[in-house]
């Protein structure tokens, strides 16, 4: 990997080999030092940690914020969002992440998790039905992106009519168009008028959804009166409207490249393709190494050091951004013997597929489920599944931290 200028070793690390074949790229980033300086999504230099036992310490602590605020001044832009959809869990530290985590999940209980179950498999067979009459499909756009979108917005309570609209804005987020910036601003302009109004009906009109449960935990005190308490008992109006934003927003991306991510682990191992459709009950433990093998978020949320500090020894300034590298990890060799092979009987304790700590991901009963679900389904109906094109036609999503196929076209 080459330097971006030629102003010496401390020059940021050119990330273009980390779009196009993450995992060989970390090898050789791992293999040469425990972090390095690239230049992040938004054209900013970061500090990438790339070893195991350096990234789960990270995550654990406290001094690597996740408040923008502690960002060095004119240094990290990222993404820009109005503030009622930028107060959410993934820009907070304690104790306003403590707070609203624990109002959140009075809302996300495993027993509302539970009872998706069968509703996410009725819309898993219905989506392969369909798929069925054609004889082949894109895995991706037939049947991971709507079997995720269908179950957060049925999760959230959201219309069926709205869901198209969302898809769209959603696309224009995850892989903007840099000839057209104004495409991401409709995107985000439309997606704040569409909560403010959901969240108006929900209110005025409750409904069995989480996010009727969020807006009650929201307005659990009447007017006038004093939460428990106190006032920091409550979620604010803009964390309200965030937190259905990040709910919708992640838990459609995130799970859609999960279940996309490990079909294609399965066709590329067609052994353990057809052991799983003749021992479905492997699947949960499958999942775990799917997590493990090509995780949806190869990169977490970027953090910022609350006061310089090492990390595997390298000096990080307070403010610069700092990359924990998910898929290194979760590949390092020091941790996972033979990481690069998908391996369903490893020890896969510690793995970082889901983060760690505090900012354990809230939703991932729920993405669990998702993936045994649907998989199940898939690898039940269609036991001989195949690709339908060459495997290196296939092109995944340039982004530093969402790895996910365009699409997957498969046959049976």
């Amino acid at each position: 990997m080459q330097n971006t200028a030629e102003t010496g070793p401390d020059a940021p690390i050119d990330m273009t080999p980390l779009l196009d074949d993450p995992y060989a790229a970390c090898a050789a980033l791992r293999d040469a030092g425990p972090v390095h300086r690239i230049t992040g999504a938004d054209g900013q230099p970061a500090w990438l940690v790339t070893r195991y036992d350096d990234v789960r310490r990270a995550f654990a602590d406290p001094r690597l914020s996740l408040d923008k605020r502690h960002a060095t001044p004119n240094g990290y832009r990222g993404f820009a969002l109005p503030p009622a959809l930028d107060a959410n869990l993934l820009n907070m530290d304690p104790p306003d992440h403590t707070r609203v985590r624990r109002l959140v999940a009075k809302a996300f209980t495993t027993g509302r998790v539970e009872a998706l179950r069968a509703p996410v498999r009725r819309t898993a067979d219905e989506l392969l039905s369909a798929m069925a009459e054609r004889g082949q499909a894109d895995l991706i756009g037939d049947y991971a992106g709507p079997l995720s979108i269908a179950v957060i917005c049925d999760l959230l309570g959201i219309p069926h009519r709205d869901r198209p609209d969302f898809l769209a804005w959603s696309d224009s987020l995850i892989t903007p168009d840099p000839s057209r910036p104004e495409l991401m601003k409709e995107a985000i302009g439309a997606m704040l008028t569409f909560y403010t109004g959901l969240i108006a009906a929900k209110r005025a009109e409750p409904g069995d959804d989480l996010l009727s449960d969020l807006i009650a935990v929201r307005d659990e005190t009447g007017p006038g009166e004093v939460a428990p308490g106190g006032e920091s008992d409550r979620l604010t109006e803009d964390e309200l409207t965030s937190l259905a934003f990040l709910i919708l927003f992640a838990g459609y991306e995130s799970t859609a490249h999960l279940i996309g991510n490990a079909a294609l682990a399965l066709l590329d191992h067609p052994d353990q393709l057809r052991q799983l459709a003749r021992n479905p009950a492997e699947l949960p433990a499958a999942v775990e190494e799917f997590l493990r093998f090509d995780n949806p978020y190869p990169v977490a949320i970027r953090r910022f050091p609350t006061e310089d500090m090492e990390i595997g020894g390298v000096r990080i300034p307070a403010g610069d951004s700092v990359l924990l590298s998910i898929a290194s990890a979760n590949r390092d060799p020091a941790r996972f013997p033979d990481p690069d092979t998908l391996d369903r009987g490893r020890d896969l304790s510690g793995h970082l597929g889901m983060g760690h700590g505090i900012h354990h991901c809230l939703a991932a009963p729920l993405a669990r489920l998702e993936a045994v679900t649907a998989l199940d389904a898939l690898l039940g109906r269609f036991p001989e599944l195949r690709l339908a094109v060459p495997r290196g036609d296939l092109r995944h999503r340039r982004a530093l931290r969402a790895r996910g196929l365009i699409s997957l076209p498969v046959a049976w």
